[in-house]
């Protein structure tokens, strides 16, 4: 990328005299800095070893000592907002196409392999740019608007949807279904009927766009998570414990699977542990927090088959693993 497009695009300042015109990449890592790279920096620990490299360029924001002035130093305001002005011209000249689709849709998306062509993304600025800076031209792109900022897309459009065949569930509890979908039989996977519709719409946008996909085995998608713990909220193997915590991160979807829960789960003793903003009304199986701490203690002070913990991930047991092994560490 030539020096002069860099700053027409990226609106900073150019803060020494340098001989050079061009860059030849633009790199995150200190020590993948090659010869005429352009040195995005985070720590300013790596300045020098970048020039030691061959930078020819470094990109920074906050203010630095330039310790050689043939090289190109350029300080922006803001290094994020910088690269997503990049990312968003690299687009238009690759003419790229994005659809937009909802968090849930997109997350089951990156359970599939597609072609090439079509790219699933998700993540902060720095991996984005990473992975569609060289994309081929003329991709399709499927992102999700409360994941990632839709600035980015100059030519976006809402997610097609060409009615396909429907998926058939051949079997089902609440956290894994078996089902059909075109003539293939997909055995006890691990993804809840919760999300059957959800999965139904990916396909239809794959069938919508003629896009070659695969299935690979379902992980986890961060939604409506079930974690089988012990009694001491230890994190076990699926099914392999009585005691199940389900977590929900995204309060938007609490709702609507709170309403899933008690259409589907009538036999079960279920308590809900939510935000105290929340605007659903409690009843006497539904308890409060303001802080994070509070949810153990409610946990340990009920009987329950499953906890619904909506606004936090499963993230709060690991972090109690952590400072029970921390503790028996200092004992020794």
């Amino acid at each position: 990328m030539r020096l002069e497009n860099l700053l027409a695009l990226t609106h900073a300042s150019l803060k020494s005299d340098p001989c050079v015109s061009n860059f030849e990449n633009i790199i995150f890592n200190v020590n993948k800095v090659n010869r005429g790279d352009l040195f995005i920096v985070k720590n300013i620990q790596d300045i020098p070893e970048a020039i030691k490299n061959g930078a020819y360029g470094i990109f920074y924001e906050s203010p630095t000592e330039i310790l050689d002035n043939e090289i190109a130093w350029i300080q922006t305001d803001n290094i994020d907002d910088a690269l997503k002005r990049l990312l968003r011209f690299r687009l238009i000249e690759k003419e790229v196409i994005a659809y937009e689709c909802n968090e849930i849709v997109l997350k089951l998306a990156m359970n599939c392999s597609t072609d090439n062509h079509f790219i699933v993304v998700y993540g902060d600025t720095q991996e984005l740019f990473k992975k569609l800076w060289h994309i081929e031209n003329r991709s399709t792109i499927l992102f999700s608007p409360t994941l990632n900022d839709q600035r980015l897309f100059a030519n976006k459009k809402p997610a097609p949807s060409t009615s396909s065949q429907e998926i058939t569930i051949i079997e089902k509890t609440l956290f894994e279904t078996s089902f059909i979908y075109e003539n293939k039989y997909y055995e006890r996977q691990l993804i809840s009927p919760f999300f059957i519709p959800y999965l139904q719409e990916l396909f239809n946008i794959f069938k919508s766009l003629k896009v070659n996909y695969k299935l690979k085995k379902f992980t986890t998608i961060e939604h409506f998570e079930a974690v089988f713990t012990n009694k001491n909220f230890e994190i076990k193997e699926f099914g392999t414990s009585n005691n199940v915590l389900i977590f929900e991160s995204n309060i938007n979807l609490m709702e609507v699977e709170i309403d899933y829960l008690q259409n589907h789960a009538t036999w079960a003793n279920i308590i809900y542990i939510l935000p105290y903003t929340t605007s659903i009304k409690p009843d006497e199986n539904t308890y409060l927090y303001k802080e994070k701490d509070e949810i153990l203690n409610i946990l340990k002070e009920n009987k329950f088959n499953f906890a619904f913990i909506a606004g936090v991930d499963k993230g709060i047991l690991e972090q109690k693993q952590a400072k029970q092994t921390g503790q028996l560490t200092l004992e020794f």
